[in-house]
């Protein structure tokens, strides 16, 4: 059973960053791809970031492409999402997730596990 725990969430003003951390118990964790999907209240879930199991390769969302950054340090099973020059449009529940495939997947149901998510709030 995979278990994904993210953290680092929490309430910026606009403009300001935030870094997410999202800590993974499985066995081969390089051998998934890691996303982040987030979700706003009465909207469906978002993909934003993912990053292969190397680590080398990744892909964002239009929305956060030259803001966020995603990486990976499969040593400590960790995944993390640098969030620079946030803005209102960002505030959503952010949740890491798990995709033991071999290339990058923006949909969320391909991905077999995900976290019980973290809150980005942030003010204007």
């Amino acid at each position: 059973q995979v278990q994904l725990v993210e953290s680092g969430g929490g309430l910026v003003q606009a403009g300001g960053s935030l870094r997410l951390s999202c800590a993974a118990s499985v066995h081969s964790f390089s051998s998934y791809v890691m996303g982040w999907f987030r979700r706003a209240p009465g909207k469906e879930y978002e993909f934003v970031a993912a990053v292969a199991g190397s680590g080398v390769r990744t892909y964002y969302s239009n929305p956060v492409k030259g803001r966020f950054a995603i990486s990976r340090d499969n040593a400590k099973n960790t995944v993390f999402l640098q969030m620079n020059s946030l803005n209102s449009e960002d505030t959503a529940v952010y949740y890491c997730a798990a995709d033991r495939s071999l290339s990058i997947s923006t949909r969320d149901y391909d991905y077999e596990y995900r976290g019980q998510g973290t809150q980005v709030t942030v003010s204007s």
